[in-house]
C-alpha cells in the first residue's frame, strides 16, 4: 500500500494517478479521508500522550506525599487517577478505531501508476511498446487450433480433467505431459543461468501472506480458499516468494535479491465465454514460472527492463513471434506500478495470446509487508519489489501446437529438443 506520508505530502500527485486509474471524483474522496483519518490519528496521539504523562506524574506526587506523612492529602489526589484512567482507556478504543478506519481505507487505494503508464479505460487501450517486427506465421485452410490438435495427438484430455475436478483443470497427457516437464525445466535452467536462486514454495498461504503482496483483498474473489485452515491457494508464485521477505530487513549491499520459482497456479476467474477461455486459452490450474526480484529502488527501474529481455530470450529462443504492450492505466493491475505484457501470436487463432506480465511495484507491496533495507546511514528504508511469468505455460503450449502443425506432426523447436527427448508429435 501507498504510505501514509505520501497522502500528507503528495495528496494532489496521488489523485492524478488514480484519476488515470479512471476513479471517479467520488472514489478520490478517500485520499481526503486518509489525510483526515492521520490528523485524527495523531490528535488522538497527543492527547493519550498527554494523559500518560499527567497519570504519571500524579502517581510520583502520591507516592511523595505518603512518604511525607501526607495520608489525607494523598488519599484525596487518588481521586484524580480514575478519572485520567477512564480518559485513557476512551482515548486508545478512539485509537483502535481510527487505526481500523485507516487501514482499511489504505488497503482500499491502489499504486499510483508510472508516468510511462498510457491513458485508457481496458485493454483495447494498451500501448506497443515493442512489436514484432517479423513475419506471422501462416497455416493452411486444414490448421486445427490447439484444443483439436490435443485430441489428434493425445496430449490433452479437457474433458478427463473436467470429470477428474471441473472444467478449466486439463490433464496432460504422453507427448503432452513431456512437452509441458520439459519446458518447465527449460524456463527454471534458463533463470538459474541468469542468477536466480531457484524456490520450491508451498502452494497454499496463510491471510497475512495474500495481504502483503495484494492478493488480499483485492484479488478475494478469484482464489481458491480452504477455508477450515483459512489458507489460499496460490494464484501465483508471487506470493510465497515475495514474502520471504516480509518483516525482514536486509542490507543494502546485499541487492538484488533474485528468485524463481515454478509452481502450479490457482485462479477461479470466472465470467468469460466463448473461443477466448476455449481449451488452454484460460484455465483454472496452469504451470508457471515466477522471476521475483527485490532491490534498491535507485535500480529497479533498470531491473525491470533486464527482466524483459529474459523474458524475450524465452520466447526467442522458443521462435514464437511475440509483441509487447505497455498496460492502460485502466488494465494496470491494483498493485503494479507498471507492467508490461508479452503476448505470442496463435497462428490457427488469428489471435494474440498473453503470456507472461512482467511489473515493479515499487514500494507498494514492500509497505504491506514491511520489506525493508538499512541504507549507508543505518537507516531503514522500503525496498522495491518486481516479478514477471517467465512463462505461463499454457499459452505458450497452445502456441507452440498451433503454430508448428505440419502434414508430418507438431515440430518441437530445436532448444527445447533436449528437454523433451523428441523432435516431433506424431
Amino acid at each position: 500500500m501507498l504510505t501514509l506520508s505520501r497522502f500528507t505530502e503528495e495528496a494532489d500527485a496521488i489523485k492524478a494517478g488514480l484519476k488515470l486509474r479512471n476513479w471517479s471524483d467520488d472514489q478520490l474522496q478517500v485520499v481526503d479521508t486518509i489525510s483526515l483519518l492521520d490528523k485524527r490519528r495523531k490528535l488522538i496521539q497527543t492527547e493519550l500522550d498527554g494523559e500518560r504523562s499527567t497519570l504519571k506524574s500524579i502517581s510520583v506526587e502520591i507516592g511523595a506525599l505518603y512518604k511525607s506523612g501526607k495520608a489525607a492529602e494523598a488519599e484525596a489526589a487518588k481521586a484524580a487517577v480514575g478519572q485520567h484512567k477512564t480518559a485513557i482507556d476512551q482515548l486508545e478504543q478512539d485509537q483502535q478505531d481510527v487505526m481500523a478506519q485507516l487501514e482499511a481505507a489504505l488497503l482500499a487505494v491502489p499504486n499510483v501508476p508510472n508516468p510511462k503508464v498510457p491513458a485508457g479505460k481496458s485493454d483495447s487501450d494498451n500501448a506497443i511498446y515493442r512489436d514484432f517486427d517479423g513475419d506471422l506465421p501462416t497455416l493452411g485452410e486444414d490448421a486445427k487450433p490447439h484444443w483439436d490438435l490435443a485430441e489428434q495427438y493425445n496430449l490433452i484430455d479437457f474433458g478427463l480433467g473436467a470429470k477428474i475436478t471441473g472444467s478449466g483443470f486439463p490433464l496432460y497427457r504422453n507427448q503432452g505431459a513431456r512437452l509441458q516437464r520439459g519446458l518447465i525445466n527449460f524456463f527454471l535452467d534458463r533463470a538459474v543461468e541468469a542468477g536466480y536462486e531457484e524456490i520450491i514454495p508451498p502452494l497454499l498461504v496463510n491471510a497475512d501472506s495474500a495481504r502483503g503482496t495484494g492478493a488480499l483483498p483485492d484479488k478475494e474473489g478469484q482464489m481458491y480458499h480452504a477455508t477450515k485452515d483459512d489458507y489460499y491457494l496460490i494464484p501465483t508464485a508471487e506470493v510465497p516468494v515475495t514474502n520471504i521477505f516480509r518483516n525482514v530487513i536486509v542490507d543494502a549491499k546485499d541487492f538484488p535479491f533474485k528468485m524463481c520459482a515454478y509452481t502450479p497456479c490457482f485462479r477461479r476467474e470466472a465470467g468469460s465465454y466463448g473461443s477466448d477461455v476455449k481449451g488452454l486459452n484460460r484455465v483454472h490450474q496452469f504451470d508457471k514460472i515466477e522471476i521475483v526480484q527485490v532491490t534498491h529502488p535507485d535500480q529497479s527501474y533498470n531491473t525491470l527492463y533486464k527482466m524483459l529481455d529474459h523474458v524475450a530470450g524465452l520466447l526467442e529462443a522458443l521462435e514464437l513471434p511475440y509483441r509487447v504492450l505497455t498496460l492502460c492505466g485502466g488494465d494496470l493491475t491494483f498493485t503494479s506500478a507498471l507492467t508490461y505484457d508479452f503476448e505470442v501470436y496463435s497462428a490457427a487463432q488469428d489471435k494474440w495470446l498473453e503470456v507472461s506480465s512482467v511489473s515493479n511495484f515499487e514500494t507498494y507491496q514492500a509497505n504491506r509487508m514491511k520489506c525493508r533495507y538499512r541504507d549507508e546511514n543505518g537507516k531503514t528504508q522500503l525496498a522495491h519489489t518486481l516479478n514477471g511469468s517467465a512463462l505461463a505455460l499454457a499459452r505458450i503450449v497452445a502456441a507452440l501446437l498451433e503454430n508448428n502443425q505440419t502434414p508430418e506432426g507438431i515440430v518441437i523447436p530445436e532448444a527445447l529438443r533436449s528437454y523433451t527427448g523428441f523432435d516431433i508429435i506424431r
